[in-house]
């Protein structure tokens, strides 16, 4: 893409943000608002950044929200700024990288609010900013930001209550991740195939891609393996993040009316945050505007898909 290209891309992208601008000032219409004062939604990580202020928007409209994280004090902190506005959110304790703590979290979500409507998973890290792109951190980034997904979701599941709209779940990833982007893919064509094919994607491929990954740093032959050459670890991660989503929309599409789950995932964007080294483009607030739109889709809502800026992008 030529510099003209860049600038026209640049003036699109500037008017699609000012069209959702105006779009959430439009507030949903009463047959559109499927949820209510008692829908429990719980965001990880959401003390600060994202996912604190998908909290505050899916207070604002009017759901009943769990702040979490692994630091209590910050988590304690935020909530008490959410509920200075006047918001219903409650707090938990939760570290995503720890299988005893999601536990722990599924039983006191199911003992206080008898389980959950809509999950989204947050919480992630990457250690890396600017031009930066070391892998010294990649298991706990790995472990994190897809493991801690997978945990989250399989523990959840079965505590998701029932209801004619359906239980929502939403991954927060990112475009880095994309299968068959233009930059940044890995360069593996067989893995790239396999992983958007339907009849080839499974949790032994997604695993086992991220575990190779794992093996090719610690012997220190990944830089010549064809992975993402930006922040690669994160990229990674994301990807995985990526199919999974689709393969749990699949698993989960044969559920019964009045048990469906709707899963997808979204990316924010390049948003101005400590993860970022607040270097982004966007605001928090315009990073998750996306991810609320997804999960309070009235009606049918979308599964299996990848959004941004509020329209489906691809894998």
């Amino acid at each position: 893409m030529g510099k003209k290209g860049k600038e026209l891309a640049k003036e699109r992208r500037e008017r699609r943000l000012q069209e959702i601008s105006e779009l959430r000032k439009v507030p949903y219409a009463p047959a559109e608002r499927w949820w209510s004062s008692e829908t429990v939604a719980a965001v990880t990580g959401s003390n600060r950044g994202i996912g604190y202020e998908i909290a505050r928007q899916l207070a604002v409209h009017g759901l009943r929200v769990i702040v979490t994280s692994r630091d209590g004090d910050q988590g304690r902190e935020a909530t008490g700024r959410l509920r200075e506005e006047g918001l219903d959110v409650d707090y938990c304790e939760l570290d995503v990288s720890d299988e005893l703590s999601v536990r722990s979290f599924a039983r006191s979500i199911t003992e206080k609010y008898g389980g959950l409507d809509i999950l989204v998973n947050n919480a992630g890290v990457n250690f890396n900013t600017g031009s930066d792109n070391s892998v010294e951190y990649a298991e706990k980034v790995i472990d994190t930001n897809y493991f801690g997904v997978k945990r989250m979701t399989e523990a959840m599941i079965p505590i998701m209550r029932p209801s004619a709209s359906g239980a929502r779940i939403l991954n927060v990833s990112s475009r880095l991740g994309r299968a068959n982007g233009r930059r940044n893919r890995v360069d593996d064509i067989t893995l790239r195939d396999n992983l958007l094919r339907d009849e080839c994607l499974s949790e032994e491929l997604i695993d086992g891609m991220v575990y190779k990954f794992l093996d090719q740093v610690k012997s220190e032959t990944w830089v010549s393996s064809g992975w993402p050459q930006m922040f690669t670890d994160y990229s990674i991660s994301k990807l995985a993040v990526n199919a999974y989503t689709r393969l749990m929309a699949r698993r989960l599409s044969t559920r019964p009316d009045g048990q469906k789950i709707y899963i997808n995932c979204f990316c924010p964007g390049w948003v101005k945050t400590a993860m970022t080294g607040w270097a982004g483009n966007v605001s928090a607030e315009e990073g998750a505007d996306t991810g609320v739109w997804v999960v309070l889709q009235p009606g049918q809502p979308d599964t299996g898909k990848f959004f941004a800026e509020r329209r489906e992008i691809s894998f």
